[in-house]
C-alpha cells in the first residue's frame, strides 16, 4: 500500500467495486463530470464494469483509496494514459460523496506525484479537470501543478460544454511530502 497522512492507496478489491459503482458510477451528474465517456447503466456484477482492473494494462494503474485511520474505502485514484517514451501520465480520482471535503484529495494527489514520479519514473504528470471543480483545482495547486492553460468548451457535462483546466507537474518541479 501506497501511504499519504490521510489515506492509503492499495489494490482495488472485489468487494470496492459495488460500493464504487453505487456511489461514483451509478450518479450520471458525478460520472458526466469526472470522465470523458457518456453514462449508461451497468448491471451490478457486470464483466463490462469501468470499475474491474485489467492487471495487464500497464498504460493505466487503478487504486482504492482507503482513510488510514480505520481503513474506511474513500474513494478511487488512478494514473492513466502512461507514455512511457516521454514518461508522462494524467492523475485522476474520485471520492465517495461521504468522503469529500475533508483533504483526502490534497494528499491522494501527493501520494500519486509519489508513485508517478518515484516508483514508475516519470518526468511530468498531469491533470485537467473541470474549471468549476475548485476542490480538485486546490488540491492540484497545493502539490505544485501548474495552470497551464484552459480547454474551452471541451468537455460535454450534462447537455452543455464546460471548460476544462490543464494542470501539470514536472518532476524537478515537484516537492515531495514525507506521509505522517
Amino acid at each position: 500500500m501506497l501511504r499519504g497522512d490521510k489515506v492509503g492507496l492499495r489494490a482495488r478489491h472485489e468487494d470496492d467495486i459495488p460500493i464504487l459503482q453505487a456511489e461514483l458510477y451509478d450518479d450520471p451528474v458525478t460520472h458526466s463530470r469526472a470522465q470523458a465517456t457518456p453514462w449508461r447503466p451497468i448491471t451490478p456484477g457486470s464483466k463490462d464494469s469501468p470499475l474491474l482492473v485489467d492487471d495487464k494494462d500497464q498504460g493505466h494503474v487503478p487504486f482504492s483509496v482507503v482513510e488510514l485511520a480505520g481503513g474506511t474505502l474513500v474513494g478511487t485514484a488512478v494514473l492513466w494514459g502512461i507514455d512511457t517514451h516521454n514518461r508522462s501520465a494524467h492523475i485522476g480520482l474520485g471520492l465517495r460523496p461521504s468522503a469529500r471535503g475533508k483533504g483526502y484529495g490534497t494528499d491522494i494527489v501527493a501520494v500519486m506525484c509519489q508513485y508517478g514520479f518515484v516508483v514508475r519514473g516519470l518526468r511530468r504528470l498531469q491533470i485537467e479537470t473541470l474549471a468549476d471543480n475548485f476542490a480538485m483545482l486546490r488540491a492540484a495547486e497545493r502539490n505544485g501543478f501548474v495552470r497551464e492553460g484552459v480547454l474551452r468548451s471541451s468537455a460535454w457535462v450534462m447537455g452543455e460544454f464546460l471548460d476544462e483546466v490543464l494542470l501539470g507537474l514536472l518532476v524537478h518541479e515537484w516537492k515531495p511530502v514525507s506521509p505522517g
